[in-house]
């Protein structure tokens, strides 16, 4: 029989088998979900087999090359397969398909029958051979493979081939095995675009919010901040790195996220970094980038089963044929015929897990990690200063032309500090992702100087937040001794300037909140990366850590908005629950694959629905933070109303017509420094009263002039202060005529002068 009615031979009973056995799965959940998926995920026609292994510990055939591709819309398989035997044999064959983790089909058959001869295997030569070529699938056999096999994304599944010695079963001559792909995954280039975007945003809406306000003193930035969003990309992640039995869908999905820890594929700096190993004690054999390009990545778990992407019934149909036709070809690949094909050479398969399997899907070898991450982190840190050093530059020139916004001037004068905080600040948020590099390259690393640079960069990082909390806390205690509390951390402004990027979101009783956020960053990513390869422990540790924030974050609510408590809150029950879902993937459990498979599914909805919530609320911030009034803005003219008021109501005896009080500086406003309110006493001598003349708008402060003398007196000469106070009073009508000289004396004292808003005792 040729091979073509093989494979109809085998195709019959295998298609109503896999056809039963989806159908038995409950896949409205699945379609659903699918619903919402991007058109390039859900369109395709072909399923093709991705790579191949030998599952055999000593065969006496050998295969080299193992390509299938079915096309549904010509009803076609095309296939390519090689191999070598060291002798001339007769052989049995037998196929097993599983998907989803259950064996879906088992086929056994000699190829010297009548009924499923195959010419290629019957014997099987010795030396080298190959067999190419394609086959036709009958209409009724092609009718009968459900759509949804070219559909859903990152199918679980593989198939196998295994040929027995014709005169006894169990001498086992060979083994292959290969995974079905559709083409279609849920790690998609847009969702990373979008996810990056939101980040963005989120970082613009904070700026500009900051701005908008004018920088005042303790306001709080609405939630989701830059930090918030970000962290929560980092904790999908993170989530897709534990060494579990991941469904494919999901552990695709994750790596969307890659980018917020630092994973960002780049061919030319990989090939960098493989130069930069070498010649540090590096092992390239297998960990490299172009180990990676030649391979085909399988993640595997700690037990034999393939947890690759899968199949159904036309995936395992071309899987059979594959599979049969291969254990031919490779058996009896013709070196000189092969060669001289156009068919394309398949790539072996690489099994990892954990860490190494997020990593090295996004065409990063696992030795390259902490290195990647490393220059990343270098080029983020040049561009911002160039940046601010740009802005720093921008801002000299407006105030030498005199059109500086006064709200620029204090970032003009605090260069250098600006840009150790937004140094600082990104320690902050690469922290955790930092340190779990950084412990993995210790256990798994092979570099001596990327371990020496880990370690080096982890110290310092660690001792620039540990200077920043403890000179926090110094500062707190000594506030709250002064004062009874530690308010001044948010109302004294050159505390607030240089130290409230830690603490700005957190209400006034609760600023050493930061330093469990620290704790918990270090905790969680030490625990996955100390724990890799090991599942269960890995997830219980993260479970446990997670809900202790959680109870931290619900008994506290520290957050100076509400909906800041209400989005972390929320952030952190979602987080909790999908650790919680990752329990069902710890293969020690023997959770089935399916149900593994529709946790993950869930998994992807809560995580994007929340992904979802989080852009809104920053669309909604922008819309907020743009069209609302500039609170200081509306101050000031509020203030100029109050100067150009009609005044002719007021009597002798009104407060406000007194030559010694200006009535805009009544109620001047000084910044949002506490809750309450503040203002600042008028001076003795109002500025309306003393200078008629248009300020500088120069930034840099000018040589002070003398006064013009008020009310139109212009042939007046101009005199001292002295002068001028002295003549204020010698010269003022006297009252009713009461003699001045039985005054009694007064003691001298000195004048009470203003410090600004606060209290000089706390200039520190």
């Amino acid at each position: 029989m040729p091979p073509g009615n093989l494979i109809s031979h085998i195709e019959a009973p295998l298609l109503r088998t896999t056809t039963m056995w989806s159908s038995g799965i409950s896949w409205g959940l699945p379609l659903v979900l699918l619903s919402a998926l991007p058109a390039r995920v859900l369109g395709g026609d072909i399923l093709s087999t991705q790579g191949y292994s030998l599952c055999s510990s000593d065969p006496t055939i050998q295969v080299q090359a193992l390509d299938i591709q079915y096309d549904r819309s010509t009803n076609q398989v095309v296939f390519n397969v090689a191999g070598s035997s060291s002798i001339s044999q007769k052989v049995k064959a037998k196929i097993l398909v599983t998907a989803y983790g259950r064996q879906v089909y088992e086929k056994s058959f000699n190829p010297c029958d009548s009924d499923t001869y195959v010419e290629q295997l019957c014997p099987v030569p010795a030396g080298s051979f190959a067999a190419q070529g394609n086959q036709s699938i009958p209409a009724e056999y092609a009718s009968q493979i459900p759509s949804i096999a070219f559909n859903v994304p990152d199918l679980d599944g593989v198939a196998k081939l295994e040929l027995f010695a014709d005169d006894d079963d169990t001498k086992d001559l060979a083994c292959v095995q290969s995974t079905v792909s559709n083409g279609k995954s849920m790690n998609v280039q847009a969702v990373t675009y979008v996810a990056a975007g939101m980040a963005g945003a989120a970082l613009g809406i904070s700026a500009l919010g900051a701005v908008v306000g004018g920088f005042h003193v303790g306001g709080a930035s609405p939630s989701p901040t830059f930090g918030e969003t970000f962290g929560w990309f980092q904790g999908i992640a993170t989530n897709g790195m534990l060494s579990v039995t991941y469904p494919t869908i999901y552990s695709s999905f994750a790596k969307n996220f890659g980018f917020s820890t630092g994973l960002i594929p780049w061919g030319r700096m990989q090939q960098t970094i493989d130069s930069f190993r070498s010649m540090t004690g590096g092992d390239l054999t297998t960990d490299s980038y172009a180990f990676l390009q030649n391979s085909t990545l399988v993640d595997a778990s700690t037990g034999s089963n393939l947890t690759k992407r899968g199949l159904d019934t036309m995936f395992l149909y071309a899987r059979d044929f594959s599979a049969s036709v291969n254990g031919t070809t490779a058996i009896s690949q013709g070196s000189s015929d092969s060669g001289n094909s156009t068919t394309t050479e398949s790539k072996p398969m690489h099994y990892v897990h954990g860490i190494q399997a997020y990593v090295e899907k996004l065409s990063i070898p696992q030795g390259n990690t902490f290195m990647t991450i490393l220059l990343f982190f270098a080029i983020v840190i040049a561009v911002i200063t160039v940046g601010i050093l740009l802005t720093k530059v921008i801002l000299e020139a407006l105030a030498l032309m005199g059109n500086l916004p006064k709200s620029m001037n204090s970032f003009r004068k605090r260069y250098w500090w600006r840009l150790a905080k937004t140094i600082t600040n990104l320690v902050m948020l690469a922290y955790g992702v930092w340190t779990l590099y950084c412990v993995y390259q210790f256990t798994n690393g092979d570099s001596w100087a990327a371990k020496v640079l880990a370690g080096v960069t982890w110290a310092i990082f660690t001792l620039i937040l540990g200077f920043f909390a403890f000179t926090i806390w110094h500062k707190a205690k000594k506030y709250q001794k002064m004062d009874g509390d530690a308010s001044m951390l948010y109302e004294h402004k050159e505390t607030w300037v240089r130290y409230a990027f830690l603490y700005e979101n957190f209400k006034k009783g609760y600023w050493w909140l930061f330093i469990p956020t620290i704790v918990y960053a270090f905790a969680k990513n030490a625990m996955i990366a100390g724990a890799n390869g090991h599942g269960l422990i890995q997830t219980i540790g993260q479970i446990a850590i997670e809900c202790l924030l959680l109870i931290l974050l619900v008994w506290s609510r520290p957050y100076t908005l509400k909906s800041g408590n209400v989005i972390n809150i929320t952030i952190q029950v979602v987080r909790v629950i999908s650790v919680i879902c990752v329990l069902v993937f710890v293969e020690e459990l023997g959770i089935s694959q399916t149900t593994k498979t529709v946790t993950g599914l869930v998994l992807i909805v809560v995580q994007s629905v929340l992904t979802g919530v989080l852009a809104i609320l920053i669309a909604v911030n922008a819309i907020i933070t743009c069209v609302r009034a500039n609170p200081h803005r509306k101050r000031r003219k509020e203030a100029e109303k109050l100067k150009n008021r009609d005044l002719d109501d007021l009597t002798p005896l009104d407060a406000r017509n007194s030559l010694l009080m200006d009535p805009t500086q009544l109620t001047e406003y000084k910044g949002a420094g506490s809750q309450v309110s503040e203002y600042k006493k008028a001076p003795l001598v109002s500025p309306s009263l003393t200078s008629t003349t248009t300020k500088s708008k120069i930034a840099y402060d000018p040589l002070s002039k003398r006064s013009e003398s008020p009310y139109g007196y212009g042939g007046r000469p101009e005199l001292s202060r002295d002068e001028s106070q002295q003549n204020l009073v010698s010269g003022a009508a006297s009252m009713g005529g009461r003699d001045r000289s039985n005054s009694p004396a007064r003691q001298p004292r000195l004048p009470d002068v203003e410090f600004g808003q606060f209290d000089f005792r706390h200039q520190h």
